[in-house]
């Protein structure tokens, strides 16, 4: 490795990494790559990472945002990108793991507790409309598969009757979906804003915050999980950021915890 690499800043690699992709891809990967950048801070040197940091940031990242895979991907690229530019003398993206979830719910035998009880999810009333509509239209989906089935099963021949074991498997891909749904359909609350405070953060609210020291505001929507949308600034509660602004008044400082200290951000504005 150059002397030149070993002083290059991760703020630097980054900037190289996003101008050399394509416009569209560098849009979708700038967030997430400067999200990388700024937990380490843009000065320090790329060379000096080690693989426990690396780790240790893949294990903060939220596996309940639906773009997890997809955020952890964006990241990995860019230590694969790093590697073959020479700036570092490791792949260090081969630390970066995906966190695996252990089970859930499962007795010594293996089977389901019939004692536990489903775990309520907080969802927006768009949340709460868009998972009726898409459980809605499963069951529509699934009208048609089923006349699927008894138009295939005419011929008496199952054995070589591909479009049957099609519309068979189709249909059970159908049901486990209508059930995961329903499930959350009967656990889910509500939040519109009237049930706590209107002077604190809570899910459903736009949220105006800036960085301690910095100019720049940055705009989030605090939804559940399940209900993410990076490009629309929609994050999660569970993520860091979301934990950090839950339940916070406007004009108050949070703090981010992060390899190159404490990040401080204040609330500016919150719109219910």
């Amino acid at each position: 490795m150059t002397t030149t690499n070993q002083k290059l800043t991760l703020g630097e690699a980054a900037s190289d990494y996003i101008a050399g992709l394509k416009p569209e891809d560098g849009k979708a990967s700038q967030p997430e790559v400067s999200k990388f950048v700024r937990w380490f801070g843009k000065e320090r040197p790329l060379s000096r990472l080690v693989p426990a940091e690396i780790e240790s940031y893949a294990e903060q990242l939220s596996t309940s945002d639906k773009d997890y895979i997809k955020k952890f991907d964006m990241i990995k690229a860019f230590l694969v990108y790093a590697r073959k530019k020479g700036w570092t003398e490791t792949n260090m993206s081969v630390h970066l793991k995906i966190k695996v979830k252990a089970a859930r719910g499962k007795t010594k035998k293996g089977s389901l507790s019939r004692k536990e009880a489903p775990e309520a999810v907080s969802l927006t009333r768009e949340g709460h409309a868009k998972l009726k509509a898409e459980l809605t239209s499963l069951h529509s989906e699934r009208h048609v598969v089923i006349a699927e089935i008894r138009k295939a099963a005419a011929d008496k021949d199952f054995r070589e009757n591909t479009p049957f074991h099609a519309a068979r498997e189709k249909k059970g891909h159908i049901d486990g979906k209508i059930m995961e749904l329903e499930g959350l359909m009967k656990s889910a609350v509500i939040i519109d804003g009237t049930q706590t405070s209107s002077f604190m953060v809570n899910i459903g609210d736009r949220v105006v915050i800036c960085e301690v020291g910095s100019e720049e505001e940055l705009c989030y929507t605090l939804v559940s999980p399940r209900e993410v949308d990076v490009k629309r600034g929609k994050i999660s509660n569970a993520s860091p950021m979301g934990q950090a602004i839950l339940g916070r008044e406007q004009g108050e400082t949070v703090e981010i915890e992060a390899p190159v200290g404490r990040l401080y951000y204040q609330i500016v504005r919150i719109e219910h």
